[in-house]
């Protein structure tokens, strides 16, 4: 015992159980890591499309974000962004983009745009560094959704760009939030964890994932509403209806001036 309490006093005692503290950290660390990057790479498609993602994404994204998604002046990196960006951008045709811009429009999907290559390049750019995976079917289900509490949700943090139907709008700087009836339940769901272009990212402290079900069953049952008074005229709001109130409004009292008018000069 007495040689044991002293090479516990020995000046280089505490360096040597630093030294091991760390060694063993460092072990815990690299057992963890990959697993847990495998994982992801496996949560977000099957575990070899990670090697064709990779094949894909220097054929037609590296020219923009870079061989290693490291980002260039034309495009971001994508290191973090997770499978749930990717699928949102290339399912929807914003990617890959066809002119730079302010933002990105929706748009017919490219030739080898398909579900088997979205997975595969969602994999891949899932393995580089995590970030929001893409949802599961039960996520995104409106069925599974209260419409009610969703109509409340999005008033409360949707309308100001969106509309009040999802009609979209405009926004500064040229940017403009889209129109949501062309939206799937995925890609709904998938811009809220994501924040595509001038929209904020809505994670799960923010929005649950009840919440973001329910919003996106209000979303859907607003497609399937009727409109009652008449012509929807876009459904954009009050603004569009007063423009056409006014121009007809003034037309109709033109061409009355010029009825009025042309019987008293006939009659004269």
């Amino acid at each position: 015992m007495n040689s044991i309490t002293a090479r516990r006093r020995h000046p280089l005692a505490r360096f040597a159980v630093l030294a091991l503290a760390l060694g063993l950290l460092g072990g815990a660390y690299a057992l963890i890591a990959p697993g847990n990057q495998a994982d992801a790479a496996i949560s977000a498609g099957k575990a070899d499309d990670v090697a064709e993602g990779r094949s894909l994404f220097v054929a037609h994204c590296s020219s923009c974000h870079g061989m290693n998604a490291e980002g260039t002046s034309m495009a971001p990196p994508l290191v973090g962004v997770g499978a749930a960006a990717v699928d949102f951008q290339v399912s929807s045709g914003r990617m890959p983009a066809a002119n730079p811009g302010p933002q990105a429009p929706r748009k017919p999907l490219a030739e080898w745009v398909n579900e088997d290559t979205i997975r595969q390049l969602s994999a891949y750019v899932q393995s580089l560094g995590g970030g929001p995976e893409r949802p599961t079917a039960d996520m995104v289900d409106p069925a599974k959704g209260d419409a009610a509490k969703g109509g409340e949700l999005f008033r409360a943090n949707c309308i100001q760009c969106h509309n009040f139907v999802g009609a979209g709008g405009a926004l500064t700087y040229g940017k403009y939030a889209p129109n949501l009836n062309e939206a799937t339940p995925e890609q709904i769901y998938e811009a809220m964890v994501t924040g595509p272009q001038a929209m904020p990212v809505f994670n799960d402290s923010t929005l649950t994932p009840e919440d973001k079900r329910n919003m996106i069953a209000y979303i859907v049952s607003m497609r399937e509403l009727k409109d009652p008074g008449g012509f929807g005229l876009g459904r954009i709001g009050p603004v569009t209806e007063g423009l056409v109130a006014w121009i007809a409004g003034i037309s109709f009292m033109s061409l009355a001036a010029i009825w009025i008018t042309a019987k008293k000069r006939k009659k004269s």
